[in-house]
């Protein structure tokens, strides 16, 4: 039975006030989730809606909107903005930032206020080629352009019949990065939404082996909270080494955030252009 039922086919909006009860079962579930708040939901949309997505993703091009990611902690990874996808795509994205859409959300995760992000930072849709790979991390915090925080995502998968020896499993981590808690296939239809904290360790570090070459491809949405303020310290994505893994540590970004704190703002900026 698919979850969003009420989802229209065509256009992926949901009825104008939604059910307002539509979420709610699933609020204990989802807080009782380890390593921390989450859940999986199966058949979560209308299969007509990803089909849709999926009639285009062939079609999908690198513009100055998209971005592509080929380094050691995410290797082979291409993001599609949706204000450059097709229409029917666009449709769809304007919907998951729609008040029903959120309040099942709210329902869902128990936190009241989400806020949608109009300019989908990191957002859109995901395709990670033959090969390629996501470290484990935990994300980016704080929304600059809105000075808000990052509090929940939402991951819906579109690859059919995908196997978990084909690799790009979501695998869930505790806050230490000793376990390994939860390894999620990601399959056609499959939604996971999750807390995003800076201690909510998650990626898909199992190269994609899939027999065809078939890229594994998902809807990436991120949803915030006007709960930021001075006492927080904002972030860019925190990758993480698994144990025993071979997995090599983000320097970059560790050397980039240790100028940022240790320099004068002027300083630490001219330090940024010159290397």
């Amino acid at each position: 039975m698919v979850y969003v039922s009420t989802m229209d086919k065509a256009t992926g909006f949901m009825p104008p006030m939604g059910d307002q009860a539509i979420g709610t079962e699933l609020t204990q579930t989802y807080n009782e989730g380890s390593p921390f708040p989450h859940i999986v939901i199966d058949d979560f949309l209308p299969p007509e809606v990803l089909e849709t997505v999926l009639a285009h993703c062939d079609d999908l091009q690198m513009n100055e909107d998209a971005f592509e990611f080929d380094r050691a902690q995410e290797r082979f990874k291409r993001s599609y903005q949706p204000d450059s996808l097709p229409d029917p795509l666009r449709t769809l994205f304007y919907s998951f930032n729609s008040r029903p859409f959120i309040k099942m959300l709210e329902n869902i995760t128990g936190i009241k206020g989400l806020i949608p992000d109009p300019y989908f930072l990191g957002a859109g849709i995901h395709e990670i080629r033959q090969g390629g790979h996501l470290s484990v991390h935990a994300d980016f915090n704080h929304h600059k352009i809105m000075n808000l925080e990052r509090r929940i995502n939402v991951l819906i998968y579109l690859n059919k019949d995908w196997k978990a020896d084909y690799g790009g499993s979501l695998e869930l981590w505790d806050e230490a990065m000793t376990t390994r808690e939860q390894d999620v296939v990601p399959e056609f239809n499959r939604c996971v939404i999750f807390n995003t904290t800076s201690n909510s360790q998650h990626g898909n570090p199992q190269p994609i082996n899939h027999p065809a070459g078939i890229s594994r491809k998902s809807i990436a949405l991120y949803y915030y909270t006007s709960t930021w303020d001075g006492t927080k310290r904002a972030h860019t994505t925190q990758f993480q080494v698994r144990p025993k893994s071979g997995d090599e540590r983000d320097w970059r970004t560790r050397v980039d955030e240790l100028r940022d704190d240790l320099l004068p703002p002027f300083i630490a900026r001219l330090v940024k252009r010159v290397f």
